[in-house]
This record gives structure tokens, C-alpha cells and sequence, in this order.
């Protein structure tokens, strides 16, 4: 009896002390921006959850709202499909005494998305019809730039609505930086950049948005993320590459763009539209998460830094049925490398 009330004694005590001590709180994350991977970030984000005890936030408000989101500190991370400017991350520095690390994520494409009844086969774009097309100069679908790429389609000869993004748009940046190399009118007259002065056509908010608009207006062209297409069942068209070959956007063609670049800077600041090769989609980009080198708080610091490793190396394996690729080997190890600078 003495010898069960010892154990009953010692069982109460822990007992009243394992309610004394606090369980292990979950941390929250704040980020905002590119609507361009929002799809595979929430998935990771929901997967993550139950791994690192950790409950992520995330904004998909495009990739202009995310680099002033991050640069002002009002969420703990940004996600951009453009990489930042010098003179971004040169005004961030001088403001706060550190730098903001961009980290890429996956890779995926900007594709040309239409609206045209009667037709259904995949259409062929070359680089100087697409150009024409969203400076208005190419105004009808029976233009010769079109028809002469796509012989044995019958194409009619109604007015193209074209439709771009209302919003600061990573998604826009690739499509306009991809403009940019291709046309010298395009590069002169309005270049690259998240947000642009279009010389023609009604913008959408978000690739849903846009994607939403090309769906219901007949005769329209779109740019929309190539998840977004697929998603919403939008015929998209192959794109002519450098090489001269007309190439659908898919897995192999965005990460031959990839496999075809530069090698990757220190800063993992890279184009890689319009590059060149076999089998390459010239409208391939990456998308990267925006970070503070600094974050002063441990928690967050660790579980942030917890995240982007596991994203980078066990998340890859999700990617691929969103229709995203992965990052090269290369750039993943070269990427965990770096995460010790956030500190």
C-alpha cells in the first residue's frame, strides 16, 4: 500500500508539473506577393504546418505589392517573380543597415493565353507578332503576322482585345522583359518592369483575374502563369525560340531555359527569358522569396529559415503536379548554402 501511494505521490507531482510547463507555441508568419507561385506556396505552406509548427500568412496581392510589403516591414517575407533592382536593394541597405536575400523557389512560364471562337488548335506565336500584338499595332487575328505561322487555321478577321495585368505583376515583369529582348520598338518605347504603360488593352487583377477576362471576352489574348491556363482549362500557344522552333510551355521546355542560362549568380538574380537552345520556352522565369538578412526575433527566424530549407529540398518533390519545375540541383545546394546569412 505504502509502496503505491509512493508511486501515486511521484505520478501526481509530474503531473502537476507537466501542466505547469507551457507547451511549444506556434509561430506565425506574415508574407505577401507574387500571384505567379501562389499556388504551390499555399500547398507548401498548409504542408509545412503540421512539420515545423509553423502557421504561414500569405497575400497573393501580385509581386509589386510583395517587394513594398518586405521593403517596408510590414510582413516578415515578400515573394516576387522580378528580382529586385540595385536600386532596391541599394535604398533598402542605406535604410535599414542590411541587405534583403532573394531565394528562388520554382520555375515556371508566362504563356500567351486566347479566347478565339471556332478555333482550337494550338496556335503559333513568333516573338514579333506577340510584340505587335501588345503595342496595338497588330490589331486583327487575320493580321499576316499571325496567319503566316499558323498555316491551315482558318483565323478570323475580328478585333484583338488584348488583356494585361491591372496590378504590379511579376508575371508582367517576365512578359515585358521578354518583349523587351525581342522588340527594340517594345525596349524603347515602354520596357520592363512589374508595372508598365500598356499602349493598349483592359487589365486584370492577378493571373486569376486576367485568366478570368480572356475566358469570357471572345477575341481576346492574355499573359497569364502557365498553372493558371491549365487550371482554368485556357488554350495557350506554343512561342518560336532562338533556335527557330515553335515550343509549348510544359516541365521540359521551362527547365531546359533553365538548364540553357548563365550560370546562377551569388544573389540568385537571373533572366532567363528569350534564352537560347533546343527544346527551350522562351518565356521561362524563376520566382523567389524576398528575406531580411536580419530578423530580430528567434522564432520567427528559425522557423522562416526552417521553412526555405525544407522548400528547396523536400517540397521540390510537389511541385511538378502544379505544373511548376524544379530548381536545378545546382542552384538548391548553392541556395542552403546561403541561408546561414540570414541571421
Amino acid at each position: 500500500m505504502r509502496a503505491w501511494k509512493s508511486r501515486f505521490s511521484r505520478w501526481t507531482a509530474l503531473s502537476v508539473l507537466s501542466a505547469a510547463l507551457p507547451l511549444s507555441a506556434q509561430v506565425s508568419l506574415t508574407g505577401a506577393g507574387a500571384t505567379f507561385p501562389a499556388p504551390i506556396y499555399q500547398k507548401w505552406f498548409s504542408e509545412y504546418q503540421s512539420i515545423g509548427n509553423v502557421q504561414i500568412n500569405y497575400q497573393p496581392n501580385g509581386s509589386g505589392g510583395g517587394i513594398k510589403a518586405v521593403t517596408e516591414g510590414t510582413v516578415d517575407f515578400g515573394a516576387s517573380d522580378m528580382p529586385l533592382t540595385d536600386e532596391q536593394l541599394k535604398a533598402y541597405r542605406d535604410k535599414h543597415g542590411f541587405n534583403i536575400l532573394l531565394f528562388p523557389t520554382v520555375l515556371g512560364a508566362a504563356v500567351p493565353s486566347y479566347n478565339i471562337p471556332g478555333v482550337s488548335a494550338q496556335l503559333n506565336f513568333t516573338p514579333q507578332a506577340l510584340a505587335g500584338i501588345f503595342l496595338g499595332t497588330i490589331k486583327k487575328w487575320s493580321d499576316p503576322a499571325i496567319t503566316s505561322a499558323n498555316p491551315g487555321v482558318k483565323l478570323p478577321d475580328a478585333q484583338i482585345v488584348v488583356v494585361h495585368r491591372s496590378d504590379g505583376s511579376g508575371t508582367t515583369f517576365c512578359w515585358t522583359d521578354y518583349l523587351s529582348k525581342v522588340s527594340p520598338e517594345w525596349k524603347s518605347k515602354i520596357g520592363k518592369n512589374t508595372s508598365v504603360d500598356w499602349p493598349t488593352g483592359v487589365g486584370g487583377k492577378g493571373n486569376d483575374g486576367v485568366a478570368g477576362f480572356i475566358k469570357q471576352q471572345s477575341g481576346s489574348i492574355g499573359y497569364v502563369e502557365l498553372i493558371y491556363a491549365v487550371r482554368n482549362h485556357l488554350p495557350y500557344g506554343k512561342v518560336r525560340n532562338e533556335a527557330g522552333e515553335f515550343i509549348k510551355a510544359d516541365l521540359p521546355s521551362v527547365a531546359a531555359a533553365a538548364a540553357a542560362s548563365k550560370e546562377m549568380p551569388a544573389d540568385f538574380r537571373i533572366s532567363i527569358t528569350d534564352e537560347s537552345g533546343k527544346g527551350v520556352y522562351p518565356i521561362s522565369t524563376f520566382t523567389w522569396l524576398l528575406i531580411p538578412e536580419k530578423i530580430s526575433d528567434p522564432q520567427k527566424r528559425t522557423a522562416l529559415t526552417g521553412f526555405l530549407k525544407w522548400a528547396i529540398t523536400k517540397g521540390q518533390a510537389s511541385v511538378e503536379a502544379l505544373d511548376y519545375a524544379r530548381l536545378p540541383q545546382q542552384v538548391a545546394a548553392a541556395e542552403e548554402k546561403a541561408i546561414s546569412l540570414i541571421k
